[in-house]
C-alpha cells in the first residue's frame, strides 16, 4: 500500500487536532472544530485552506509551435497574460482526464494548475502532445498553495499585503512580493464566494498560514466544509462528478469547449453531439433535510435512472442537494426524482444549478 503524502502544513493541523483523512493519495485536514462551523465562517468572514496537494506545471516557449494550444479544450494562445482560464484535458474518446486552469504567466510562459490524484498522469499526457525539445517541468513538489475565500478575504489580504489586491478583477492574478518571496495571488477559488488562492514557494507556505490565520476575521476550514461549499454552488469535482469515462457534454459543462479549435477528443465530441448525449448530469434538491449519497440510485417515474455522484445537506437551503447522471428525459427542470439505497427513500426535484446563489463570488 503505497504511503500517504503530506503537506508541508501537516504538523500545523496536527497541532489543531484537525481530523486527518486520505484523499488524491494525500494525508489532508477534513475538520478542525466541524464541518458545520467551518462552512459558515467561510459563507459570512474569511477561511483558510491548505491546498498545497493540487499540482503545478510550468511550460516555456512558443505555445502554438510547442503544441500547446492544441492540448486543451480552450485557446491558450488567447489567454491574455494576467489571466487564466478554465477547462480541460481529454483522451480521444472525450472523456475528461482532468479539469485544470491554465495560467498566462507571460507571453511565452503558462502555469498549469491540476487536481491532487492526476498530477503524473496529466504530467504524462501533456508532455506527449508536446514537440519532445519543449521545456515543459512538473514544479508540484516546489510550490505551496493556499486558498483565503469569503466576503472579508480581499480586507485581509489588503491589510497583510496592500492595495494591489484590492483591484484584482475574477479569474485575473498579480505576481507580487510575499514574505520576501515571488508569489502568484489569484482571484479564483471553489466555495462560490470571494477568494483567492496564493502560490509561492513550499518552504514558505507555513509561515504564511501562520500570519494569515493571526487575524481574527480567519479560521481554517477543511474539506469536508470545501466539499459543501463547492456543491451549494455546483461545482464539478474531479473523481465523482466528471471523470475520464464522462465527457464535458455529458456533464453540462460544454461552455468550456471551444470547438473552433483543435483538441484531442474533438471528433467523439463532435460525433457525440450529433448522436445526442445518452446521460446527462442533474441537480436535484431534496424535500427534507436528508443528504443523499454517492452511489444511491435515481429513480423517475418508477425506474432507476441514474446514480447519485455527490450529496450532502445544504446548511444554505436547509436540505439536501445533489448531482447525478440520468438518462436525459429525467433531467427537465422540475422534473420529480426518488433517491433510493437499501431502506432510504426520499423525494427531490431537479433544479437549476447553482443551488445556493447568494455568494460573494463577484462582490
Amino acid at each position: 500500500m503505497e504511503a500517504l503524502k503530506s503537506t508541508p502544513l501537516l504538523a500545523r493541523h496536527q497541532q489543531m487536532k484537525a481530523l486527518l483523512a486520505p484523499f488524491g493519495g494525500w494525508n489532508m485536514p477534513i475538520q478542525y472544530e466541524g464541518i458545520i462551523a467551518e462552512h459558515r465562517w467561510c459563507r459570512e468572514k474569511a477561511s483558510l485552506f491548505d491546498i498545497c496537494h493540487m499540482g503545478e506545471f510550468l511550460f516555456r516557449g512558443d505555445i502554438a509551435a510547442s503544441g500547446m494550444e492544441d492540448v486543451f479544450t480552450f485557446s491558450v494562445a488567447s489567454i491574455p497574460v494576467g489571466r487564466s482560464r478554465y477547462g480541460f484535458l481529454l483522451n480521444e474518446e472525450g472523456g475528461i482526464i482532468d479539469d485544470l486552469i491554465v495560467f498566462r504567466l507571460a507571453e511565452d510562459e503558462t502555469m498549469i494548475v491540476v487536481n491532487a490524484a492526476t498530477i503524473d498522469n496529466d504530467f504524462s499526457v501533456i508532455r506527449s502532445r508536446l514537440k519532445p525539445d519543449t521545456r515543459f517541468s512538473n514544479i508540484s513538489a516546489d510550490t505551496g498553495k493556499l486558498d483565503i475565500q469569503g466576503p472579508l478575504s480581499r480586507e485581509v489580504l489588503v491589510d497583510a499585503f496592500g492595495p494591489e489586491i484590492d483591484r484584482i478583477p475574477y479569474f485575473k492574478f498579480v505576481r507580487m512580493n510575499i514574505l520576501g518571496v515571488e508569489a502568484i495571488v489569484s482571484r479564483t477559488g471553489y466555495t462560490g464566494e470571494l477568494g483567492y488562492e496564493i502560490f509561492l514557494p513550499a518552504g514558505k507556505v507555513a509561515e504564511l498560514w501562520d500570519l494569515l490565520l493571526a487575524d481574527q476575521r480567519v479560521k481554517a476550514a477543511g474539506l469536508g466544509a470545501r466539499d459543501v461549499l463547492r456543491l451549494e454552488v455546483g461545482y464539478s469535482l474531479y473523481g465523482s462528478d466528471i471523470d475520464e469515462g464522462t465527457t464535458p457534454l455529458e456533464a453540462g459543462l460544454g461552455a468550456f469547449v471551444n470547438f473552433d479549435k483543435e483538441f484531442t477528443g474533438k471528433g467523439a465530441l463532435l460525433e457525440q453531439q450529433r448522436a445526442g448525449v445518452k446521460r446527462v448530469k442533474a441537480a436535484f434538491r431534496v424535500a427534507s433535510r436528508r443528504s443523499p449519497r454517492h452511489h444511491y440510485e435515481i429513480c423517475f417515474e418508477g425506474e432507476a435512472v441514474g446514480s447519485v455522484t455527490s450529496g450532502v445537506f445544504s446548511p444554505m437551503l436547509g436540505c439536501g442537494v445533489g448531482l447525478g447522471y440520468v438518462r436525459p428525459e429525467a433531467a427537465a427542470i422540475g422534473a420529480p426524482l426518488t433517491i433510493r439505497h437499501d431502506s432510504v427513500s426520499m423525494e427531490a426535484t431537479v433544479v437549476e444549478l447553482p443551488f445556493f446563489r447568494g455568494g460573494s463570488l463577484r462582490s
